[in-house]
C-alpha cells in the first residue's frame, strides 16, 4: 500500500517534491525541523518519489494569524496538503483522510489556507463544501483562507459530504464480491485482506464509484438513497461469518447504458470511477450486459463490520431473501448503523 502515516523524522525532506513549498514558504525547512515527533500522510509513486503529503493537526485556541480572526473552538487545521497531479484523484482521498480525522477528533470546523494560484485545489476543497471565511497575510504573500463546518449539512450530498441526510432517502443493501470490494472502498478493508491490493488508482482514491450490474430493482435508486455496502464471502468459510456489512454511501445517480450516446461517452463516464479496465469498459458497452450504472460517493466505512448472521438475527434481514440488492427499512438501517459504531453526528434526519 503507498499510503503510508510517517513521522516526519522518517521522511525524506530532500525529496524533490518539497521544493515548490520550499519556494512557497521560506520557512519550511525550519517548520519541518520542528516536527520530529508529529505524523503526516505520506503518498509513495512507483519510483517509491513521494507524491502526496498531508499533515493535520488539531486546534482549540483563537486563530489569530488570519484575518478575521477565527474564535477559539475545536478544530482541524490542514497544515500542509501537496499532490503531484497525476489523474488518479489522490487529492479526493488525501480529502476523505482529512473527514475521517475531524469525525474521529469530534470537532465540527476544518480549515485551510491555501493560496490562490492552486487553483485546483481550492476548486477541489470547495466542492466538498468550503467557503472563504477570510485571508492569512504573511511574507510569502495573502493565502485564502477555507473553513468546512461540518454541522453545516447544506442542501447537497456533496457539500454536507461526508454526512448522511436520511429523511427523504430510501435505503438499500448493495453487494460486492471480494475482488472488487477493497479495489473500490479502499478505508473498508478487512484485517484479513492483503493492503497491497489498494493501489494509486483512481477508482480507489476516489470518493466517487460506479457500479455496473444488471440486477433488478437498481434502476429505482434515486439521488440520495443510501446503500449500506456488503461484501460478499471469500470462501475461507460459511457466508454467515465471512459476508459482512463494511460500508454506507449515498446514490448520486442512477443511468441505463442506452442513455450514452456513444461508447467514448461511456468510457469517460465510467472509467475514472469503475474498477474495470478501458478494454473491459469496451467490452461492456458492445455486450450491454450490465446495463446498469449506479454512481455513488463513499462516505462510510463501519467502525465494526456485523457479518450475515448478526444481519440475520439482530437486525431483521430475511435470510431467504435476495442479498445482491435488498430494500431496508429505517429502523433496520439504525440498527446497522449502531452495530457499526458509526459516529452519530454522520446520520442527519433532516427534512
Amino acid at each position: 500500500m503507498n499510503l503510508e502515516y510517517l513521522q516526519f523524522k522518517d521522511i525524506n525532506l530532500d525529496d524533490p517534491f518539497f521544493d515548490s513549498l520550499k519556494d512557497d514558504y521560506k520557512e519550511f525547512r525550519a517548520w519541518f525541523a520542528k516536527k520530529t515527533e508529529d505524523k503526516a500522510y505520506v503518498f509513495r509513486g512507483d519510483s517509491r518519489g513521494i507524491d502526496g503529503f498531508l499533515y493535520l493537526k488539531n486546534e482549540g485556541d483563537e486563530v489569530s494569524d488570519v484575518e478575521p480572526p477565527l474564535p477559539a473552538a475545536p478544530r482541524i487545521k490542514v497544515g500542509t496538503f501537496k499532490i503531484n497531479p497525476h489523474g488518479t484523484r489522490l487529492g479526493e482521498r488525501f480529502l476523505k483522510k482529512i473527514f475521517d480525522h475531524a469525525v474521529d477528533a469530534g470537532v465540527d470546523e476544518i480549515y485551510v489556507t491555501v493560496f490562490d494560484k492552486h487553483a485546483k485545489l481550492v476548486e477541489l476543497f470547495e466542492r466538498y463544501g468550503f467557503v472563504q471565511r477570510g485571508i492569512k497575510t504573511t511574507p510569502n504573500g495573502t493565502e485564502l483562507v477555507l473553513i468546512r463546518t461540518l454541522s453545516d449539512f447544506g442542501d447537497d450530498i456533496l457539500t454536507r459530504y461526508p454526512a448522511i441526510n436520511v429523511a427523504s432517502a430510501s435505503t438499500y443493501l448493495l453487494s460486492l464480491y471480494p475482488q472488487w470490494h477493497t479495489r473500490l472502498l479502499p478505508d473498508s478493508i478487512l484485517l484479513n485482506e492483503d493492503t497491497r491490493i489498494v493501489e494509486d488508482i483512481s477508482h480507489t482514491n476516489s470518493i466517487h464509484k460506479v457500479y455496473l450490474t444488471n440486477m433488478r430493482g437498481v434502476e429505482n435508486l434515486r439521488r440520495g438513497d443510501v446503500l449500506v455496502i456488503y461484501r460478499t464471502k471469500d470462501g475461507q468459510g460459511p457466508a454467515r461469518f465471512r459476508s459482512v456489512a463494511t460500508s454506507l454511501c449515498v446514490v448520486e445517480e442512477f443511468r441505463d447504458i442506452s442513455n450514452f450516446s456513444s461508447r467514448e461517452e461511456f468510457l469517460a463516464y465510467c472509467r475514472p470511477y469503475s474498477v474495470f479496465t478501458e478494454q473491459e469498459l469496451s467490452q461492456l458497452w458492445r455486450r450491454k450486459n450490465y446495463p446498469k450504472i449506479i454512481r455513488f460517493t463513499y462516505n462510510i466505512a463501519l467502525g465494526r463490520r456485523p457479518n450475515r448472521g448478526l444481519l440475520i438475527d439482530e437486525v431483521g434481514l430475511s435470510e431467504n431473501a435476495y442479498w445482491g440488492f435488498m430494500r431496508l427499512t429505517s429502523d433496520q438501517l439504525k440498527h446497522i448503523v449502531s452495530l457499526g459504531e458509526v459516529n452519530e453526528s454522520l446520520i442527519v434526519d433532516q427534512a
